[in-house]
């Protein structure tokens, strides 16, 4: 199974920024298990100092690789050693290479050559040739928005949850508590449904408004709710929260939190997208405004 796999993620610092790194785990929690973490660069360097903290907190073990000349190839090399020794002397079952550079391309085929998955992740400037070498290639930018802060609490729980279901359900599969328990455990080692007052995990899903278990014979499998808010209303109560701030209008986040007070459980991928603000800007009478940092949303009466 998917969730059973073990996973070597390995990091180049020197062109991947740490505010992904919550984003980068979120995603590979739907393929397996991150066995190995390692990051490569110089991190005596200011450029790279803000990863120090971020490394502790995910458990990252930096490789130090002084730029003792021009250009990042010592990092690459040491990244590509790694990648190989992992290849052959350990029982991984596939690979997540985080980089924009295209001096990966030839170790992602070569990985993908002895028969194990490569996910590839980098920022919109990635290479084609990269992309085209990994099994499956993720933009980071589209896993900024999405990421939560990495704190286990219970509404960050109840999203994560839906979100799995809503990525099974889009290909085709049902989602078992057993799948949502160890995707869970992969995201928050130290997570434990005790901590939320429950005893069984079923409970914990059951007692959750959008969620909905049903049993089949001795299996049991978790799907959204059907029904819970009408399309039109949700829309008709998003304008509403918007026209109550006048024409200065809303941040984003600050809308999304009221949009999940309203209506709990509510996640856009039900909808057909990915990031809320892409969402919000395709309601008529809405527009979003600045700065991927400083988004806002406004009346647009034009629409």
């Amino acid at each position: 199974m998917e969730e059973e796999r073990k996973l070597a993620l390995l990091i180049d610092s020197d062109n991947v920024s740490q505010k992904y790194l919550n984003g980068i785990f979120d995603e590979l929690s739907q393929y397996g298990t991150v066995t190995y973490r390692r990051i490569y660069g110089d991190f005596t360097t200011s450029a790279n100092a803000r990863w120090s903290g971020k490394l502790l907190e995910k458990s990252i073990t930096p490789i130090q690789q002084f730029s003792n000349t021009t250009g990042k190839n010592a990092t690459d090399s040491a990244l590509i050693i790694d990648a190989m020794d992992l290849l052959y002397n350990s029982n991984v079952d596939g690979f997540c290479i985080v980089s924009s550079d295209s001096d990966f391309t030839r170790l992602a085929s070569r990985l993908r050559e002895s028969g194990k998955i490569v996910i590839g992740m980098g920022e919109k400037k990635t290479p084609d040739s990269f992309r085209a070498a990994c099994t499956v290639f993720t933009e980071l930018e589209n896993l900024l928005e999405s990421a939560s802060s990495g704190a286990m609490n219970k509404e960050a729980i109840e999203t994560d949850i839906i979100n799995i279901i809503t990525k099974n359900d889009n290909r085709g599969k049902q989602t078992s508590p057993g799948e949502i328990g160890s995707r869970l455990q992969s995201k928050y080692p130290d997570f434990d449904i005790r901590t939320f007052g429950y005893s069984q995990l079923s409970k914990f899903l059951e007692d959750m408004p959008g969620i909905e278990l049903t049993k089949r014979n001795n299996s049991m499998s978790v799907s959204l709710r059907a029904g819970e808010e009408e399309e039109d209303k949700i829309l008709t109560g998003i304008r509403e929260i918007v026209r109550k701030r006048g024409k200065n209008g809303i941040g984003l986040s600050t809308l999304g939190q009221e949009i999940r007070k309203m209506y709990h459980g509510f996640d856009v991928r039900l909808y057909g997208y990915t990031q809320l603000y892409k969402f919000i800007d395709a309601i008529p009478g809405l527009k979003v405004t600045g700065s991927s940092q400083n988004r806002k949303v406004v009346i647009d009466d034009a629409k």
